[in-house]
């Protein structure tokens, strides 16, 4: 029985790892035509790429500043994935919260720096938990669509924001759309002359909490049993209202955790470009799916994708190719991810399972 067991262990494991693995695989061939069609060398280009930023001292730490709020977006996709909830409003989620903590560091003062810092975070978890709790309370009491209502919500977080930042919020001395910039107090303090900040370590924290949660646990196994089947879940007994509000606002938290660490460590005001492109919630989604929903996974696929993001934002710099083909990359990812490779296939099904025995 236990040898049964390890063995499908084993096979899903193999199974994530190889529906990851294969569409990056594919998705950088797809970049790699491209960019020999544009006469320039594919292999260069990607060499520039690994060694700006992961082998460069300056460009690691840039990595890993990166990819800190996308290690919270990525797991506040995969805690509600995961139970077959789908949260697609954490792109929303990180706005509000980058929203309104830049606005009480910029307005509040006369506090500590670790307070103040604090403060903001607090901030920006309790409005992306705030915002989850609407399609929350929709999906657990009226079984409305919570798809459809988070996507909704993300449009309307948007042009919140914007107004806000048009008119009451906006700072005047600025010749474009921003709200003023925060305090020197509420700032997370850069380290060794990098981008690097503490940031990180608290994205670490969230990640560790994330994983004893999913492991250990009665709320990891309570979600992972919905995932299976959530008719079932409900069946034997289990409050499924009551874990859907719990899942959706534990992923508004960390959505909000990280739009507020975003604004703190790198952009300090808010601007309409303050999600960057696409954005921290749909990067996250692409993170989360190259993880699998798995805690280790989405933190192997931020930092991935982050140094992805950094490298291709140098090649400018360093060859004739343009920044832009990181679009594609991450497009065909996307396009490539969206097919389950083993469950599709016997023949490699067979051929994993025959590297087991």
């Amino acid at each position: 029985m236990r040898r049964t067991a390890g063995r499908k262990g084993s096979f899903r494991l193999r199974t994530a790892l190889f529906n990851s693995v294969v569409p990056v695989l594919m998705a950088f061939a797809i970049g790699a035509i491209i960019i020999a069609a544009i006469a320039r060398n594919p292999f260069a280009t990607y060499g520039q790429m690994i060694s700006k930023s992961l082998f460069d001292p300056e460009g690691l730490m840039r990595t890993l500043h990166v990819a800190a709020p996308l290690i919270l977006t990525g797991l506040a996709i995969a805690v509600t994935f995961k139970a077959n909830v789908f949260n697609m409003g954490v792109e929303g989620q990180a706005v509000l919260g980058g929203f309104f903590a830049g606005i009480v560091g910029a307005h509040a003062g006369g506090m500590a720096p670790a307070f103040h810092v604090a403060i903001c975070l607090v901030t920006g978890i309790g409005c992306g938990v705030l915002f989850a709790l609407v399609p929350a309370v929709l999906k657990a009491f009226f079984k409305v669509n919570e798809m459809v209502v988070t996507l909704m919500l993300n449009y309307a977080a948007s042009e919140v924001v914007i107004f806000l930042s048009e008119g009451v919020f906006r700072d005047k001395a600025a010749g474009y759309v921003a709200t003023p910039m925060i305090r020197e107090s509420a700032m997370f303090t850069k380290m060794g002359g990098t981008d690097f900040t503490a940031f990180f370590f608290i994205s670490l924290a969230v990640f560790v909490l994330i994983l004893f949660i999913m492991r250990r646990g009665r709320l990891g196994y309570e979600i992972d049993a919905m995932g299976k089947n959530l008719e079932f879940a409900e069946a034997t007994g289990m409050k499924v209202w009551k874990k859907i509000l719990i899942i959706m606002i534990l992923s508004g938290a960390l959505s909000g955790l990280a739009g507020a660490g975003w604004m703190q460590s790198e952009r300090f005001r808010y601007t309409p470009g303050f999600s960057g492109s696409p954005g921290l919630g749909w990067d996250g989604m692409l993170i989360s799916l190259l993880g699998a929903h798995e805690p280790i996974g989405v933190v192997v696929a931020a930092l991935f994708y982050s140094a992805l993001k950094v490298g291709m934002s140098k090649i400018e710099l360093f060859t004739e190719v343009p920044k832009e083909i990181v679009s594609v990359i991450q497009g065909s990812m996307i396009l490539f991810l969206s097919v389950k490779y083993i469950t599709r296939s016997r023949g490699l099904r067979s051929l994993l399972r025959r590297g087991e025995s």
